[in-house]
């Protein structure tokens, strides 16, 4: 049982272990992308800027939660 709901888990490690564990160590230190100094120093490393339209277009400006209707 717990095993079933953790193996999603170890196939992306297995799959992808360097950014897994990024993104790992990102959220266990509440790294935001977005900020400064993760901001400039993932600049300098890749060079584009593709992170930042997805952070901040996905909350679309606004902070906590917000409602949906469904029809």
């Amino acid at each position: 049982m717990f095993v079933d709901e953790l193996s999603p888990v170890f196939k992306e490690l297995m799959g992808h272990p360097v950014a897994f564990l990024g993104g790992f160590v990102s959220g266990l230190l509440r790294l935001n992308l977005a900020e400064d100094p993760v901001k400039s120093w993932l600049d300098q490393q890749s060079g584009s800027r593709s992170y930042s339209s997805a952070t901040t277009g996905a909350t679309n400006g606004k902070k906590g939660p917000q409602s949906i209707s469904i029809d």
